[in-house]
């Protein structure tokens, strides 16, 4: 008994699985661009506009306030003020475009994306460790410039 290989797959079929891979980083960029222009039009800045942030309501600043400010300010150009409003996310945010644009070569291309547990975990230790000692030192009296 011989097994043949199946019939190449047609270009239009490979065309269409590539767009089907492309579809969760096209809905994610285009999700990603709508709450950018909406915070472009609509100024975080002022009380209240986007509601109030629970923990700055008791008096404590989280990892992410300032972060819709933060946006505004790259959308108007000006990432002084957007590092004053909260340097974390201005730090984080090359690698996470960095991360999406590469999410979606690979599913352009096709291939797989393998990351390594090994590369993951010390990556994500060490990243929520950097988050908890930037809350702590922007909720303390020394560390007051890093508050929004």
């Amino acid at each position: 008994m011989t097994t043949t290989a199946p019939p190449p797959a047609a270009p239009a079929a490979v065309e269409e699985s590539r767009w089907r891979r492309l579809v969760g980083p096209t809905v994610t960029i285009g999700g990603l661009a709508v709450v950018t222009a909406a915070l472009y039009l609509r100024d975080p800045h002022e009380s209240g506009s986007w509601g109030y942030c629970p923990s700055a309501a008791l008096g404590l600043h989280c990892p992410g306030c300032g972060g819709l400010r933060a946006v505004n300010d790259l959308t108007h150009g000006d990432l002084a003020a957007a590092a004053s409003s909260n340097l974390a996310f201005i730090v984080v945010l090359p690698f996470l475009l960095a991360g999406l644009g590469a999410l979606v070569v690979y599913r352009w291309r096709g291939t797989p994306v393998r990351v390594s547990p090994r590369v993951v975990w010390p990556i994500a230790y060490v990243g929520v460790a950097l988050l908890l000692v930037f809350t702590v030192l922007r909720n303390m009296p020394a560390g007051s410039w890093l508050a929004p």
